[in-house]
């Protein structure tokens, strides 16, 4: 059974910096894309980033690039996703997922596995 565990959310000003971290378990994930959604109050999940595991190619929401880049540490079994140059409209609960497979996809119905999120509030 897939475990994932975020970790490294919390409140940050404006323009400051995260790191988000995703720890994998229960499986071997050198055949899996892994990615990080977010969702806000009163709003629908929505695709930040994703990456395949073995490769590292990675696949970015239009919104985040060049302010979010999504890793992974294979020996460690983490994902990571850095936020940098944050802004108000980045707060939210990030989750991360994993689907089995190659194909980076930024569809949350194609992720099968999901944790339990961790809170990122970005003050003005």
């Amino acid at each position: 059974q897939v475990q994932l565990v975020e970790s490294g959310g919390g409140l940050v000003q404006a323009g400051g910096s995260l790191r988000l971290s995703c720890a994998a378990s229960g499986r071997t994930f050198s055949s899996y894309t892994m990615g990080w959604f977010r969702q806000a109050p009163g709003k629908e999940r929505e695709f930040v980033a994703s990456i395949t595991w073995t490769i590292g190619r990675t696949y970015y929401a239009d919104s985040m690039k060049g302010r979010f880049t999504i890793s992974r540490d294979n020996a460690k079994n983490t994902v990571y996703l850095q936020m940098n140059s944050l802004k108000p409209e980045d707060t939210a609960v990030y989750y991360c997922a994993a689907r089995s497979g190659y194909v980076n996809t930024d569809r949350v119905g194609s992720y099968d596995d999901w944790g339990q999120g961790t809170q990122v509030t970005v003050s003005s």
